[in-house]
Order: structure tokens, then C-alpha cells, then sequence
């Protein structure tokens, strides 16, 4: 970015004004996500007031029904697309990471600046995932049981 890190970060000399995270769309990708995310918040928090982060989109399936094409982005958008379009012939490609797209399909759905979805992160967003880090990695076991516990229910797609 060129506007340094920590004691030295001056967002003045920021070389660009638009830092865009892409990682897949699956549970690593939400991972690195927070990762990233967590490291802007502690050493170049300004970038984020300023409002110069932004996360990708990426899509997580591709549904095909003849020559047509739709990217869907959760599970619960794939199932009311399949309900509005049916289930018969369809072809259905879950993605498991960017690299499973072909160039056109990534510059279509996650680069192109004409059809990508941005989400630009804030301030709250920023402490949310930091909090999260620090629960997560951090010392304390029983916030980290806590939480695997209350959310142990929601799992779908265990990456083992």
C-alpha cells in the first residue's frame, strides 16, 4: 500500500485507495478472511476508517440448465434457485476455492469491476473479527468450547 505499518503507517502516502480481499468462498477462505481482516484492524486501522478495505464475493456454485448459467453465493440461494428453475438437468459445480474457475468465470463473477460484488469492511466489522481471532487463537479455552459448541449445529461443509 505504501503507506507503511504500525508506528509508521501514514495513510497519506497510501499509493492505492481500494485494497480488495479475495479469498474462496468456503470455510478457509472466511478463515484467511479474518485473518486479514484482524491484521488490517491492529496495524493500519486507518485504512479502514478511511474506508480503502473491501472483501470479494466470489460465488460458491455455478448452476447450469441448458446454455444458461447462474452463480449463486450460499447454500439457501442455491436451493430457491432450484426451486424457481426446477431440478431436472441441471448441472450443479460447487466451487472449493478460486482456483477451481476458469480465468473468464473469475474475471466475470469476482474481478470484473462491471459485475463483482465488493463489500466494503467497517470499523465494526474489523473489531468483530478481531474479537472473533483472538477468541479462537487465544489463550482461553472455555470461550473457544463455548462457541464450538453453540455453533457445532450449523455446520454443512466439514473440510477434513
Amino acid at each position: 500500500m505504501g503507506c507503511g505499518i504500525g508506528e509508521d503507517f501514514d495513510i497519506s502516502k497510501a499509493r492505492y485507495h481500494k485494497l480488495i480481499i479475495m479469498t474462496d468462498a468456503d470455510v478457509d477462505g472466511a478463515h484467511i478472511r479474518t485473518l486479514l481482516m484482524t491484521f488490517f484492524y491492529r496495524h493500519m486501522k486507518e485504512l479502514i476508517k478511511a474506508g480503502y478495505v473491501y472483501v470479494a464475493q466470489p460465488p460458491l456454485f455455478r448452476v447450469r440448465k441448458g446454455k444458461h448459467d447462474s452463480y449463486v453465493y450460499s447454500e439457501h440461494e442455491l436451493e430457491e434457485l432450484l426451486k424457481r428453475i426446477g431440478y431436472d438437468h441441471v448441472n450443479i459445480q460447487r466451487y472449493k476455492g478460486l482456483g477451481e474457475m476458469n480465468p473468464e468465470q473469475l474475471w466475470e463473477t469476482t474481478m470484473d469491476p462491471d459485475t463483482r460484488t465488493v463489500l466494503q469492511v467497517t470499523l465494526e466489522d474489523a473489531i468483530e473479527a478481531d474479537a472473533t481471532f483472538s477468541m479462537l487463537m487465544g489463550d482461553r479455552v472455555e470461550p473457544r468450547r463455548d462457541f464450538i459448541h453453540e455453533n457445532a449445529q450449523y455446520v454443512r461443509n466439514l473440510d477434513i
